[in-house]
């Protein structure tokens, strides 16, 4: 067997442009930006920032450190660090709920990614406008899609950390940031006209707590838990390939910070786009595959910037495809003979399959993967995340794991773990499995409807 763990990252910078990679994701693009708009604008961004300091990167650095203190997968790292602190070894239930929760968002990941690569080649071919999308036309090109995006997934995952991952996340993140950035910078230059840029900083950064209520709080902490890419058995696989010196403390604040700060810029991207042809900012996901195309269509140059803007949303999705698929491969790499390659093919071939489930059956991948992962195993992985390491596992442990951070550091770490995120986790994953299965009578008992 060819125990993946054994392998460490090449640098430090090959880790960070990998994990940034897995954070950075289409929620960034689309779902921030929409976020945003339902939530009251600028006054939920300053709370999402507050939930990613206070929530998210905690739960970060205490994955960094589960992974790198055994070396292992997500469920071996989690049941070895148990063992060692003389706990049960039972506690490798947590790598197993966060590893199968990555997992089914793979499936139906891969489908919206899929659509993501038509829509951009779609833009370069002058395809936008019109009632449909000629690449998208039917559940057949879809699938096809799909398909290719999967493969490419699995192309790399089966290459290895260094051949494969680290490979493509050391080109591909800096062409992102580059697109990225020219992309605002074109949006706010030609939005200055009409006001729209203007508008865009004032929707994202002059606060109307007015607007906010006990609903915005959730939405917040949701968006923030779920866009650093934590309780997927990502950040622990990833961990396990860190090097006894890597601080994990900083690490954790750098991918946190890189995360926050492209959601912000994708704002001053779309923002400005947005309130320049008189879109709805809160149109949800209609927003970047409805709203936006016809904006592009009827902009001078619209089918280049468009293209762009969806091929940035491409390579968004692939890096964090494939750590969702490593996380799953890394396990099945280390616990049987099929070897990487192998895996790499076999579970992106089921992810593939229960994906193309969700093509033609949207009721399958909304109503039951969608909610089995998104709404109940992450969080759920997150809620014993934070109880394992906040709880269970002692703090000379921890802080063994973590001893290049500062004291001060170390303290504000365990006292989230301990006593903030475990509970507030949990209360978002009470309220979203009441909205869900309890027509939200908890939600609307606690004011929280929004």
């Amino acid at each position: 067997m060819a125990g993946a763990a054994q392998v460490q990252w090449s640098s430090r910078f090959a880790f960070i442009m990998a994990a940034v990679g897995s954070a950075v994701g289409l929620g960034n693009l689309w779902r921030f930006p929409f976020q945003t708009g339902a939530n009251g604008g600028s006054a939920f961004v300053i709370i999402y920032i507050a939930c990613v300091a206070f929530i998210a990167l905690p739960v970060l650095m205490s994955e960094f450190a589960i992974g790198r203190h055994a070396q292992k997968s997500a469920v071996t790292s989690t049941r070895k660090m148990a063992q060692n602190a003389g706990r049960s070894t039972k506690w490798s239930f947590v790598g197993w709920v966060c590893m199968a929760g990555g997992f089914l968002v793979l499936t139906t990941y891969s489908v919206i990614a899929g659509q993501v690569m038509a829509f951009s080649a779609g833009g370069f071919l002058g395809h936008f406008g019109g009632e449909s999308m000629p690449l998208l036309d039917g559940n057949w090109w879809g699938l096809s899609w799909h398909a290719l995006f999967m493969l490419l997934t699995v192309l790399i995952v089966s290459r290895g950390l260094k051949g494969g991952i680290e490979r493509v996340v050391t080109i591909l993140m800096p062409v992102f940031f580059l697109t990225l950035i020219g992309l605002t910078i074109y949006a706010l230059v030609t939005g200055m006209e009409s006001g729209a840029t203007g508008q865009a900083f004032a929707y994202l950064f002059t606060p109307d707590f007015s607007a906010v209520d006990g609903g915005t709080f959730v939405a917040a902490l949701g968006q923030a838990f779920f866009s650093v890419g934590v309780a997927s058995a990502i950040m622990i696989t990833y961990g396990s390939y860190l090097p006894r010196e890597t601080n994990i403390a900083s690490s954790g604040v750098i991918i946190a910070g890189a995360d926050t700060i492209v959601a912000l810029i994708a704002g001053l991207m779309i923002f400005p786009i947005v309130f320049a042809f008189g879109v709805d900012p809160a149109a949800g996901m209609g927003l970047i595959f409805e709203a936006l195309p016809n904006v592009f269509a009827g902009m001078p140059g619209g089918n280049i910037i468009g293209g762009a803007f969806f091929f940035l949303a491409f390579i968004a999705a692939l890096t964090s495809s494939i750590s969702l698929l490593e996380a799953t491969v890394a396990f099945v790499d280390e616990h049987s003979d099929f070897g990487r390659a192998q895996s790499a093919w076999m579970f992106g071939g089921f992810a593939f399959l229960i994906g193309a489930g969700a093509v033609w059956s949207p009721a399958f991948g909304g109503q039951f993967v969608d909610v089995l992962s998104g709404e109940i195993l992450l969080p759920f992985g997150g809620f014993l995340i934070a109880v394992f390491v906040g709880w269970v596992i002692p703090r000379k442990l921890l802080r063994e794991e973590m001893q290049h951070a500062s004291n001060g550091m170390f303290a504000f770490f365990h006292i989230m773990m301990r006593y903030v995120v475990p509970f507030a986790v949990g209360f978002v994953l009470l309220l979203g499995l009441d909205d869900r299965f309890n027509g939200g009578q908890l939600n609307g008992l606690l004011g929280l409807g929004g």
